[in-house]
């Protein structure tokens, strides 16, 4: 054991570089805590490796005293002078209580620790190497999967990508090559792990990026994402030069960049939106394709993210969107609880006199009430 060991120590360092130093150490700490359990010990003892030899030996550690207590952990004054007349009251003396088949489990307790050793410095590897690529985009090939996660093979490595990060309408198969995003380097008990993600609104962003060469340099910048993988996507984006017109520059000729990053997901739409410093442009845009006729704004302090949007009668669902998809994305875009109301409820006009009469669903009165009288004074000059 004691050649193989020695061996095995330099190929560690030279190949995985974990110190010989670091390894011994541990093994010392181990085979302390084996010969207590093994030997039913609870004594002071420390081991030692003779490096020439490879060879491990149990000492106990007892100190000096006038009056031993506790033969376990003291030795008499008058015991220790007959081993040496330079001992003192306070030293420390080493004696070897090495039990005969100690190197048996001095052989098995240095392999597990040599390979524990071993599977922390390939997770710290593999740790140092990727954290790099946190918040990437990335391409993976699909090894397997079960039903919690999809197993991406990224260079040397294995990745997870759990349920919640698959797109419901991608179906992965072994050998598939993807795009996907790593959203965390880490470790645990099990060794490294690498999650990645089709469904990360981040995703959008790097694709972006990568198709965008205004959007790279910094000249175009995405200001924020709302997303619904596998079915839709809002983008707000704003320009640092006047003369770029930034939903432009990202949709490209005829729609072409942002097509090219649609069929990277699957068909999911992407509706691009220019980013306004104003809440109520902003919110107008990021309803869009719904025409807006006004934004309105709660006035309570506890409530100053909430706004009131007006919309034609007709624009009504356009706004709402497939089962409230729209206003739900717009409303994740720009931070505000979006309320939509039709222009019906809002004023609603007697033809034959020009004045503001009341709604005919009384449930809704109240708000009705409210936006007839900031409305009249428009309704007399007319």
């Amino acid at each position: 054991m004691s050649k193989e060991l020695i061996g095995a120590l330099a190929a560690l360092e030279q190949e995985k570089g974990i110190k010989k130093d670091v390894i011994i150490d541990a093994i010392k700490s181990a085979l302390v805590a084996a010969y207590k359990k093994n030997y039913n010990q609870a004594q002071n003892v420390e081991v030692e490796f003779d490096e020439q030899k490879g060879t491990f030996k149990v000492n106990a550690v007892k100190t000096v005293v006038d009056e031993v207590h506790d033969d376990r952990l003291e030795v008499s004054l008058q015991d220790a002078l007959e081993i040496n007349k330079a001992y003192e009251v306070g030293d420390e003396i080493r004696f070897e209580v090495t039990p005969k088949n100690f190197g048996r489990i001095a052989a098995q307790t240095a392999k597990q620790v040599v390979m524990q050793r071993l599977r922390e410095a390939e997770r710290n590897h593999i740790v140092d190497e990727y954290s790099q690529y946190q918040d990437e985009l990335i391409t993976g090939i699909v090894e397997r999967r079960d039903n919690r996660f999809v197993y991406v093979k990224i260079g040397n490595v294995e990745a997870i990508m759990p349920r919640g990060d698959q797109m419901p309408n991608e179906h992965y198969r072994p050998q598939d090559q993807i795009r996907v995003l790593v959203t965390k380097v880490g470790s645990d008990s099990k060794g490294a792990q690498i999650v990645v993600s089709r469904t990360a609104p981040d995703l959008v962003k790097r694709l972006f990026e990568e198709e965008v060469p205004e959007v790279y340099n910094g000249t175009v910048e995405i200001v924020s994402i709302a997303r619904e993988a596998g079915d839709r996507t809002k983008i707000a984006v704003r320009s640092s030069n006047p003369d770029i017109d930034p939903v432009g520059t990202c949709v490209g000729p005829r729609g072409a960049r942002v097509q090219n990053i649609v069929n990277e997901l699957g068909g999911e739409n992407i509706d691009v939106v220019r980013y306004e410093e104003d809440p109520s442009d902003f919110i107008a845009n990021a309803l869009n394709p719904a025409e807006v006729i006004a934004v309105q704004f709660s006035e309570d302090e506890d409530q100053q993210k909430d706004a009131l949007v007006i919309v034609p009668d007709y624009q009504l669902s356009l706004a709402i969107g497939k089962k409230g998809q729209n206003v739900r994305l717009a409303a994740r875009l720009t931070g505000y609880k979006i309320d939509i109301r039709p222009e019906s409820e809002v004023e609603f006009v007697d033809e034959d006199n020009g004045e503001a009469a009341e709604p005919a669903d009384s449930d809704k009165a109240d708000n009705a009430d409210s936006a007839e009288t900031e409305s009249e004074p428009d309704n007399n000059e007319e």
